[in-house]
């Protein structure tokens, strides 16, 4: 448990270290970079739409990211017959508390110490459980963070192919990248900022794709209509059309949501507690 909460601690700090290395490395390594193309004007460059390019994803994974720490699923032990105090704890957590006591997929998270509507996991990158009202900033952070990782490998690819003059038209140069430049970096033919980089590649790449991975298994869980809590316990859920297990999450609005970084205050819990 007490790793559990150190975990819950130090994983924020990271992810907020690695955006900081990342938005430093585009803004004063990249973009720069991108400017010694003398053949391209100044208002089409690959400067300036990389630039805005790579802005706009990283506004939109922050911006959600604040929103998933900040809307917090609904505590429901302050409205509902649970019980106080260590007693509220020990019935969740042995399975004694009886299932008309509460309303279905209800969880009690020892790390947050309450009891959430449609909990589908707690998440350590953002030291927060994940429920009905913030999935769709969830899966937001996630997207974008997996599009401004790959932006990032992209750039980061340009620079040391221009920096080493060496091409990546054969897959394998890649693969083959990281053993060659730890070589050469301990031989000091390979400068430490170069160094650097190369290794920030292969941590965006590891990011994004787990990132990317994440999001398409969330959407296929949200299109059956179940979270990761109701798959781990075999909880049966009522079968209803897609397009309205999408509208719970996303809501009518969700294009607004998909380009701007917006809070979801939908009231999943009041529809779950009519019925």
């Amino acid at each position: 448990m007490l790793v559990l909460r150190l975990l819950n601690v130090v994983a924020p700090a990271y992810f907020l270290c690695i955006s900081l290395v990342t938005f430093v490395l585009q803004i004063f390594l990249f973009i720069p970079s991108m400017f010694r193309d003398p053949s391209t004007t100044p208002l089409f460059s690959p400067a300036l739409l990389h630039g805005a390019l790579f802005l706009f994803l990283s506004a939109n994974a922050l911006g959600n990211y604040v929103l998933v720490i900040q809307n917090s699923p609904e505590d429901l032990g302050k409205g509902l017959n649970l019980g106080e105090g260590a007693e509220v704890v020990a019935d969740w957590l042995d399975g004694s508390r009886s299932p008309g006591s509460a309303l279905p997929s209800t969880h009690f998270c020892r790390l947050c110490a309450r009891v959430t509507q449609r909990h589908d996991h707690h998440c350590f990158f953002t030291g927060n459980c994940i429920g009905s009202r913030n999935m769709r900033n969830f899966i937001m952070f996630c997207l974008y963070t997996s599009l401004a990782c790959l932006d990032s490998l992209v750039a980061g690819m340009a620079y040391i192919s221009a920096a080493l003059s060496m091409s990546f038209a054969n897959p394998l140069a890649f693969l083959t990248l990281l053993p060659h430049s730890i070589s050469q970096f301990f031989s000091g033919a390979l400068l430490s900022s170069e160094m650097f980089v190369i290794l920030m590649l292969y941590l965006w790449l590891g990011i994004g794709l787990a990132c990317a991975g994440f999001c398409c298994h969330q959407m296929l869980l949200i299109l059956r209509g179940q979270t990761r809590y109701q798959v781990r316990k075999g909880i049966v859920v009522r079968a209803r059309p897609w397009r309205e297990n999408l509208q719970e999450v996303f809501g009518k609005r969700w294009l607004v949501g998909l380009l701007i970084p917006v809070l979801n205050v939908g009231s999943d819990y009041r529809r779950q507690k009519e019925k």
